[in-house]
């Protein structure tokens, strides 16, 4: 925090002016003092100071005497900040004592003394002069502010703990006197209201915001500030409506840029995307502004434009460590890993000590198929952020999770679920809502290896340990489906419906316990109440996808097709929708070509998706390019080793290729796996079919053998 500054004269006129100044009454001040011009005076002498700045005994006033000290002391402290040297300053000081000594009602000059011994680094000093000021005038501004504006400083320079808190008190009754003295200005409003956010204080800090909006509506300083506090509270609706309230020719970039970060709270992005466009328009050298344009074009989905505004701020600011650093996240996206990674590298030359831009790396060698290598930097960053006491704050929880997760992840890649497990066990012993991250993965696991009881029991610990989480809840309510516990499983759903917007997290949920219980009118009528619940686009996109799932299963293939062609319209990225709708055209041997081509897209994005290397796999098979057809189907092998439609297609493709043996093999092995899967995941028409071919084929074998 800066010193507000005292307008030095120059020597001369302060000494030429001494005569004139000699006429006027005790309470005047010099013109050119800045702030010091409204200081009250001091009705008495004052009493002896703490640091010795009054004299030891009774003298009488002398003023011109005064004023010529005061003179000499502006003079050496102009001195001071021209040369910066040390005695200068010792005899600013001492000019100072000489004119209190000789007008020591004269408050003036001892908040001059007191703002001299804060601009010279001795603060205990100036406290201690400050407060004998307010002692013997509890009104005076000057002196109060001095104070407060020592503390702010102190504030900067502190670690949290209880010190830093005894001066945030301190700071608050300041600001609190000063707003009462001067009840007008705005930025005592401001700077209170700042404190009372550091206070924990927040209907505090509110009202003093709406006082400082009150003073001046249009204040972008009050307006921004009442917009962020609202944000930090999750009232983004507020924050809006307090910018809006500004009018449009009225908003200073600030302010656009303030809305821009409240849409994008909102997850409004189009909306976000104009005001930041809007903000930049009043101020092309906004780089803050640039940077939150680029990052909504990239929420929005519109990535060309992201990237070329991040090069944008790359070349406006090369040392720009996360403009390299977003740039990367983008390449990687696209699957063009070895951008992603210079950026990644680039950005690491720029910054010490972060911990995203390894993580960001792990992300891009698991992606590469590169394991082992990802697994050893999240290893790394486990142990640089580990503390020996286990204590972590909810930032530093919510990083160790990140990375545990994606580690754990790693571990299910390489088919190494009991270390995957442990992985995930640690983030559930992070607590707070990681925990449930933590529970959710452990879930996945399980149902991976098809150990439903093990997932059953592990909801129910979850859900016992994290009563409140409805998200939990639901998965309870899956696995009791699957188990065969429908009604049990449709009540608890059920129980979590509230008549409110955040039923539609509920609903969705609801719907996809209905489909797996093959219910297809509730799994229906549960996704439309979720759609008129859906107010952002990426959640309207999620229900056309989940309600293009639903027609897939019951075979209405036209009205699915719609629907995923719909959300590509929407999001022609979206890696799910590409894959699920090459699939399905594949399978039913249409428009193969555009098939085999929305399912590469999709594995650009994610090339080591075991489920999009099973329809690439395919889709190659059903245009009889069989070997390309074998090398990606074992690829989606090595990667879902028990999903029993992987089987099924290698069991296939090999008995195309007169492999009778090997079809044998594989069919058997997609019996057996669907065998071990809950009811929701099998098709016993596909079921019957394998079994029939499985028949037909051994019976081939033993001819083979006959003969």
């Amino acid at each position: 925090m800066t010193f507000h500054k005292v307008r030095f004269l120059p020597a001369v006129l302060v000494l030429a002016s001494l005569p004139m100044l000699g006429q006027q009454t005790p309470s005047a001040n010099p013109k050119g003092s800045g702030d010091a011009n409204d200081a009250p005076v001091a009705s008495q002498p004052a009493e002896s100071s703490k640091t010795g700045t009054q004299a030891a005994a009774p003298k009488k006033t002398d003023r011109a005497a005064a004023y010529y000290h005061y003179g000499l002391a502006h003079m050496y402290e102009e001195m001071v900040a021209m040369y910066g040297r040390a005695e200068y300053a010792n005899k600013a000081i001492e000019e100072y004592r000489l004119a209190i000594e000789n007008d020591p009602s004269s408050e003036y000059l001892n908040a001059g003394l007191a703002e001299l011994y804060a601009k010279t680094g001795r603060i205990r000093d100036a406290v201690l002069e400050a407060q004998e000021i307010i002692k013997r005038d509890p009104n005076n501004l000057e002196a109060r502010k001095l104070l407060g504006r020592i503390y702010l400083r102190s504030l900067g320079d502190m670690q949290s703990g209880s010190q830093s808190q005894e001066v945030l008190k301190l700071a608050v009754e300041q600001y609190e006197a000063i707003v009462k003295i001067e009840p007008e200005n705005i930025d005592n409003h401001l700077r209170l209201g700042q404190l009372y956010i550091l206070n924990k204080d927040l209907l505090k800090a509110e009202n003093e915001f709406k006082a400082a909006v009150k003073i001046d509506p249009h204040s972008e300083e009050a307006v921004t500030n009442l917009a962020y506090l609202y944000n930090e509270e999750g009232d983004n609706k507020r924050a809006a409506e307090t910018l809006s309230a500004v009018p449009e020719g009225a908003r200073t970039g600030k302010i656009f840029a303030a809305l821009g970060y409240t849409y994008e709270q909102q997850k409004d992005y189009k909306k976000a995307i104009t005001a930041y466009r809007q903000a930049i328009e009043q101020d092309k050298d906004n780089l803050d502004a640039m940077r939150g344009l680029a990052q909504n074009l990239a929420n929005d989905g519109q990535i060309d434009a992201a990237l070329a505004e991040y090069n944008a701020i790359q070349e406006a600011d090369p040392q720009d460590a996360q403009a390299a650093l977003r740039i990367a996240e983008i390449y990687r996206r696209q699957g063009k890993f070895d951008l992603a990674m210079s950026n990644l590298k680039k950005a690491e030359s720029l910054v010490q000590d972060s911990l995203e831009i390894p993580y960001n790396e792990a992300l891009i060698l698991e992606a590469q198929g590169k394991y082992d290598e990802a697994a050893d930097l999240l290893q790394k960053l486990l142990a640089r952020t580990t503390h020996p006491d286990n204590k972590y704050s909810a930032g530093e929880r919510n990083n160790r999770a990140l990375f545990l997760e994606r580690l754990g992840n790693i571990y299910r890649e390489e088919s190494r679920p009991l270390l995957a497990m442990e992985t995930f066990r640690k983030v559930v012993d992070l607590g707070g809502d990681e925990a449930a991250r933590g529970y959710q993965e452990i879930i996945d696991s399980y149902r991976d290896q098809k150990q439903w009881a093990e997932a059953t029991k592990t909801a129910q610990e979850a859900v016992a340990k994290l009563p409140n989480d409805k998200g939990l809840k639901l998965v309870l309510a899956a696995q009791l489906a699957d188990n065969g516990k429908a009604d049990e499983a449709l009540k608890v759903a059920k129980g979590l419906i509230k008549g409110s917007a955040e039923d539609r997290e509920t609903y969705v949920g609801l719907s996809q316990i209905n489909a797996r219980l093959k219910r297809w009118k509730e799994a229906e009528d549960a996704l439309n109440e979720a759609e008129k619940l859906s107010a952002r686009p990426e959640e309207k996109e999620y229900i056309l996808f989940l309600k293009g799932s639903l027609f897939e299963r019951q075979k209405k293939y036209e009205q699915a097709e719609q629907a995923f062609r719909q959300v590509l319209q929407q999001d022609p990225n979206n890696t799910m929708t590409l894959n699920y709708l090459g699939y399905m055209l594949a399978d039913r041997n249409v428009h193969l070509e555009e098939a085999l081509a929305l399912i590469k897209k999709a594995l650009q994005f994610d090339p080591q998706n075991g489920a999009y290397l099973d329809s690439l796999g395919w889709a190659y098979f059903k245009l009889g390019n069989f070997d390309q057809a074998e090398e990606n189907l074992r690829k989606a092998a090595d990667k879902t080793p028990n999903d029993a439609t992987v089987q099924d297609h290698l069991g296939e493709l090999y008995a195309k290729t007169a492999r009778w043996k090997m079809a044998a093999t594989h069919w058997e092995r997609a019996l057996n796996e669907w065998n071990k899967s809950a009811p929701g995941d099998v098709d016993q028409q596909d079921v019957s079919r394998v079994q029939k071919k499985l028949e037909t084929t051994k019976v081939k074998l033993a001819q083979q053998k006959q003969e």
